[in-house]
């Protein structure tokens, strides 16, 4: 008889139980309406991320994948806070310009450190996306409206991108782009949307940033692998 194997998780994957368990106490915190307790999470959901990265990414070289994971993750938390940070600028263009910066990061990060593969041709529904979404929001952007056109374009790109990389990180991409649709109907359009969005635009964001730091883990150690044989 064959002795039965039982399937563990990598010890670098225990990082990521703090910033598990921070996301989950700040979603529930917002589906209760709790803001005490919402707003410190918030702020403290990037850094635990980079912290799971550090803890992951022990025993692998330094390089441009995790430089640019950190620039993202940085540019992200000064997203998150945009209006404790910069109290004396308007949060929207300022929380925009931040994820914007982020969202080139990770471009680079996916279309030129981590390719495994073309771009798919299935990609083109990202396209598809930010037309739709900018024709319907068009009536409510006013002066914002391109700054939200060019942001799409960084999103939609961070999303295509991701698909050239580890499928764990094109994952992670997609619930970010729906994590910043959720976000756009809210801001734009509040009155067609019901309160759950509101913890729901965290909860894809929490695991679309989570999934998309433990893909790049796992792509740089299955470089590293691969370059020792």
């Amino acid at each position: 008889m064959h002795e039965q194997r039982t399937a563990t998780l990598p010890t670098w994957t225990w990082g990521f139980v703090p910033y598990a368990v921070l996301s989950v106490i700040h979603v529930v915190a917002l589906a209760l309406g709790a803001d005490a307790l919402a707003g410190p999470t918030k702020l403290l959901l990037m850094p635990a991320l980079a912290i799971a990265v550090l803890w992951a990414g022990r025993g692998t070289a330094w390089g441009a994948p995790f430089s640019l994971l950190f620039v993202a993750i940085a540019l992200s938390w000064l997203g998150d806070g945009a209006a404790t940070f910069f109290p004396f600028a308007p949060e929207l263009p300022v929380m925009l310009g931040c994820f914007g910066l982020a969202h080139l990061a990770y471009i680079w990060l996916f279309a030129r450190v981590l390719p495994t593969r073309p771009l798919p041709a299935w990609t083109i529904i990202y396209t598809l996306w930010w037309g739709i979404l900018l024709a319907v929001l068009w009536p409510r952007l006013g002066a914002l409206t391109v700054a939200v056109a060019i942001y799409g374009v960084v999103l939609a790109g961070t999303a295509a991108t991701a698909a050239r990389t580890h499928r764990i990180i094109t994952i992670g991409a997609a619930f970010f782009l729906a994590s910043d649709t959720l976000l756009a109907f809210r801001l734009f359009t509040p009155e067609a949307m019901p309160p759950v969005t509101s913890p729901l635009v965290m909860l894809t964001y929490t695991v679309g940033q989570g999934l998309i730091a433990a893909g790049v883990v796992i792509a740089v150690r299955r470089q590293e692998r691969t370059a020792a044989r």
